[in-house]
């Protein structure tokens, strides 16, 4: 995390900050305050908080509302206390995480309220921000939602571009068993599946190909683009034999009919590429 803090900051200072440099004193001791000017779940405080230490290790951070805390318009967040110029220096980079963190830890509890009632769970996708995803992705769990995969190596996702290029669905999942034994690799398998005759082969080929502990092959299968309906017909037809998630194009105005449908995730792309920051502020304060 701190090497992506130290390359936004390279991003952001270049050479220096030459308004601050050229009409702020040096010397000059004030503090500076976070507050939030919208409704919300502020995330990113903690990073907050080390993007100024990374400036200047001498100032003072103080939070008044941790990650995960319910905000309301005029809260006091972070109070940062030391050299002006510094506090200057950080605070457009220390906002930009917040309000984007923010953003996206507001919306996922909006959805996972949503959902109360169900046993869905909601989940992020690999659509973030190049550089940005293990923020992005804090942000999902801190508003009460839970990580797909972080990055390629973490989780095999069969999807259907994988099965077209193999030939079959059970020809890529045949792939993968001989893979996982000849790497010793022990990471979960996600099949993505456009219908019940493709649902149905992956099934077939997952119980065939066992992993060593005994169990079959396939964690979750991926219901893709299914309506709402079809989610629930496949939900009744297979009867608890494999995890489902449903995917693709879900939002905060369908979430809860696929939850309805007794899908046990959604995955939601939405949350980290579609949500607005949350409107955050930073205001000088003189010394007591």
């Amino acid at each position: 995390m701190m090497a992506l803090i130290d390359l936004a900051l390279d991003e952001d200072l270049g050479r220096g900050d030459h308004t601050t440099a050229s009409s702020v004193p040096t010397g000059l001791l004030r503090e500076g305050v976070i507050r939030a000017k919208e409704a919300g779940r502020v995330a990113g405080v903690e990073v907050a908080r080390k993007v100024f230490e990374r400036v200047d290790a001498e100032l003072q951070c103080t939070v008044l509302k941790a990650d995960g805390a319910s905000v309301v318009p005029g809260d006091e967040v972070l109070r940062i206390r030391g050299a002006a110029r510094s506090i200057l220096m950080g605070e457009r980079l220390a906002l930009n995480f917040m309000q984007r963190m923010s953003g996206i830890a507001t919306r996922t509890a909006e959805v996972v309220a949503m959902l109360e009632g169900t046993h869905c769970r909601v989940l992020d996708t690999r659509k973030t921000t190049p550089g940005l995803r293990a923020f992005e992705k804090w942000a999902v769990r801190i508003g009460g939602g839970v990580n797909h995969r972080m990055a390629l190596d973490d989780m095999i996702l069969i999807k259907d571009n994988h099965v077209d290029y193999a030939g079959s669905m059970t020809a890529a999942l045949e792939g993968v068993h001989r893979y996982l034994a000849a790497e010793a690799l022990d990471i979960p398998v996600v099949v993505e599946v456009r219908d019940e005759a493709e649902a149905d082969e992956a099934l077939a080929a997952s119980e065939r190909l066992l992993r060593p502990d005994g169990s079959p092959l396939v964690a979750r299968l991926l219901l893709d683009n299914h309506t709402p309906a079809q989610a629930a017909e496949q939900v009744t037809r297979l009867a608890g034999r494999v995890a489902l998630e449903a995917s693709g194009g879900i939002t905060p105005s369908n979430a809860r009919a696929y939850a309805e449908a007794g899908v046990d995730f959604v995955s939601m792309g939405w949350l980290t590429h579609s949500v607005p920051s949350l409107d955050l502020s930073l205001k000088s304060v003189d010394l007591p």
